[in-house]
């Protein structure tokens, strides 16, 4: 069976990356000079490279999980992109998808297929085509989200304006005679620019 994404990415990023590994604490201690060697604090030295070494590699599964998904969501454009190539003429966007698809994956990379899936095989499309899906719609609730709060926040600023209700400059007077003063000024430079 042809090697995945994920394992191709787990063996060379993953598997080496503990530190016993690549260096024993046998080793590690030998680094230090004689009279270290035997302080404790060699070994404890070790264990929190240890700890910080497994911390940075479950980010590195975290991420190979998340270009894994993006991978296939392209993959899965690519394919949609295809069928519809055979429905109607393709446009020039879609056209440079394509060869970038071709140039990236090869030319016969997840071409549709036009044999019908079985049980076994459409599960775990299904599956994934969900968690993509539940993934979107969990960013697009945020960001709906986010959006709601900018715009009660702007609603509530412009009720304020409208009634007066507007954290007014210190030491300022009446704020309507203020506006009535700044556009009295505005008027004279207008009219002094009409003038020249």
């Amino acid at each position: 069976m042809a090697p995945t994404e994920t394992s191709i990415l787990t063996n060379f990023l993953v598997s080496p990356a503990p530190l016993p590994s690549f260096i024993t604490l046998q080793k590690f201690t030998d680094l230090f000079p004689r009279p270290q060697r035997t302080n404790p604090q060699v070994q404890l030295l070790y264990r929190d490279l240890q700890h910080q070494r497994a911390i940075d590699t479950d980010q590195v599964k975290q991420n190979i999980s998340s270009e894994v998904k993006k991978g296939s969501k392209q993959m899965r454009e690519v394919v949609r992109i295809r069928r519809m190539a055979e429905k109607e003429e393709l446009s020039s966007e879609d056209v440079m998808e394509m060869d970038l698809e071709i140039k990236l994956f090869g030319p016969t990379s997840n071409l549709p297929s036009h044999k019908p899936h079985t049980l076994q095989s459409i599960l775990p499309e299904m599956e994934q085509a969900c968690a993509d899906l539940e993934g979107d719609i969990e960013f697009t609730e945020a960001q709906i989200s986010t959006m709601l709060e900018d715009l009660k926040g702007t609603i509530g600023d412009l009720s304020d304006l409208r009634y007066g209700r507007f954290d007014k400059p210190a030491g300022s007077g009446e704020v309507g005679q203020e506006v009535l003063d700044g556009m009295k000024n505005l008027q004279g430079i207008c009219n002094g620019l009409d003038k020249s």
